[in-house]
């Protein structure tokens, strides 16, 4: 699973597309360490916080998600420990500016076979994912009817059914995934672009019917 700029979000509202860190768009791959790391409230926001906001302080970012900076200057620490987040080097005396190591980071289930602390870790990060993917499209659908024409239109949200092998629904993750990347900074610099989040979810729905382990 590949995810880009996680949906937690310490602001509302989008901004221009040239507003958008640059960071390397290479996927970090989380090993059982990361995850384990990763898989908590606050340290999940920062993240995000920091991938969508650019480069910030300990300060700031505790005044945005509403903690303290002695909360936020541990768990960054936690973060840098295993390459998530980095010390840019250009803050002044205490006040360190953090920024996100990486754009986007992935995972495979597999790869965290018979770790029961790694496999309880990734449960709650993708539940946490998915609670918060809805509570920001509500604040979407909220505003919605403010918008222009032109942006509901090409937002919106819909289902399909496949038949698939795992082997064949991979593939069309894989296709989805480099369909995405040639669109990801296709409108920058133009000045009536706006961020949009994308979330693709694969998941079968004959629960009843689960196949035997290869």
């Amino acid at each position: 699973m590949l995810c880009i700029d996680p949906v937690q979000t310490y602001r509302a509202g989008m901004a221009p597309a040239e507003q958008t860190p640059q960071t390397p768009q290479t996927p970090f791959h989380l090993d059982a360490a990361a995850l384990k790391v990763l898989a908590h409230p606050l340290r999940s926001r920062l993240l995000s916080a920091l991938r969508r906001g650019g480069p910030a302080t300990a300060t700031d970012l505790a005044t945005a998600l509403a903690t303290n900076t002695g909360a936020t200057s541990y768990h960054l620490r936690k973060l840098e420990s295993v390459g998530l987040v980095a010390d840019t080097g250009e803050g002044e005396g205490k006040r360190r500016l953090w920024r996100a190591a990486t754009d986007a980071h992935e995972w495979n289930a597999s790869d965290f076979a018979g770790d029961e602390d790694a496999q309880t870790a990734l449960g709650w990060l993708v539940r946490d994912y998915s609670r918060h993917l809805g509570q920001q499209f509500e604040q979407w659908l909220d505003v919605e009817a403010d918008w222009p024409l032109a942006w509901r239109d090409a937002a919106g949200l819909g289902d399909q059914l496949i038949v698939a092998t795992a082997e064949q629904a991979q593939a069309l993750k894989t296709e989805l995934e480099q369909l995405l990347a040639r669109y990801r900074q296709i409108g920058a610099g133009h000045p009536d672009a706006r961020r949009l989040a994308v979330y693709s979810v694969l998941f079968p729905v004959d629960l009843d019917e689960r196949p035997e382990d290869a």
